[in-house]
């Protein structure tokens, strides 16, 4: 049965990532995601349900369009997959709990907004303020969970938030007022408020720290290859979403010895 119900969320998430896609896509270009139906970009023609299944479609078309022969992008079987991986592992951490719906929101959220960031350099305000609404009222059910830490509830939702957004507000703003030129936009705030409300505090520092350390792992070698003094944009978002991801899967495990290692010096 565990093995059946792993597959299901493997399936699940392959579905959802399909939705995300969809998501990705419209949001930005303030259309709607639930009409017209999926049609080729280039060509318009309705995709046809037998070539809109994840990951298989993409493979057996060979990644063109069946009508019109234009490329797809490979975009669409990444977000599929890489939904579906996370689907699985939450479901092999978390299991059948209330704990997994939530995370299963914040976990698709994460994924749609870092392609929309990565492709246009934007945030849409739905994903992240949507998010900062619905981990805060989310928090209101967190102390019945069983797998997270009881404690955790209204305040810590709330003063996540407020540390999320104020942190990255505080750094843009003193880094425009030093420089001159905005450096982060207000996208990655709100995002930052997001991790918040479902991470709380301690979910908000290892996010900002992971992202920085990870965002400076690829950023620099990439301005350095780019040649552009260091001014070379590169969105923050994707990097703070996979360092909150990284906190929901095994923040406890690394946070935890490193708090006992302070302790004992």
């Amino acid at each position: 049965m565990h093995v059946l119900i792993a597959i299901g969320f493997i399936l699940l998430g392959a579905v959802i990532g399909s939705f995300l896609n969809v998501c990705i896509y419209r949001l930005p270009r303030e259309r709607s995601i639930v009409s017209p139906p999926s049609a080729c970009p280039e060509c318009g023609k309705p995709i046809r349900f037998y070539d809109n299944i994840p990951v298989l479609s993409y493979l057996l078309l060979k990644g063109k369009c069946r009508d019109c022969g234009a490329p797809i992008s490979a975009r669409y079987p990444m977000v599929e997959a890489v939904t579906a991986a996370f689907f699985f592992l939450l479901y092999m951490k978390l299991g059948l709990t209330l704990e997994t719906v939530v995370f299963l929101l914040f976990v698709s959220a994460l994924i749609a907004i870092s392609f929309i960031d990565l492709e246009l350099r934007i945030i849409p305000d739905v994903l992240s303020i949507g998010g900062v609404i619905v981990g805060f009222l989310f928090s209101l059910a967190r102390p019945f969970f069983r797998d997270m830490d009881p404690k955790f509830g209204i305040l810590d939702s709330l003063y996540g938030i407020l540390l999320g957004g104020g942190i990255l507000f505080g750094i843009a703003w003193t880094y425009q007022l030093l420089t001159k030129r905005e450096g982060m936009g207000g996208g990655d705030i709100k995002l930052l408020a997001m991790i918040g409300a479902f991470c709380g505090m301690k979910g908000v520092v290892f996010s900002l720290m992971a992202g920085s350390i990870l965002g400076t792992a690829v950023g620099v070698p990439l301005m350095l290859v780019k040649g552009k003094d260091g001014k070379y944009a590169i969105p923050f978002g994707p990097f703070l979403s996979l360092g909150a991801l990284v906190y929901v899967y095994a923040g406890d495990r690394i946070i935890d010895p490193f708090l006992r290692f302070l302790e004992s010096t």
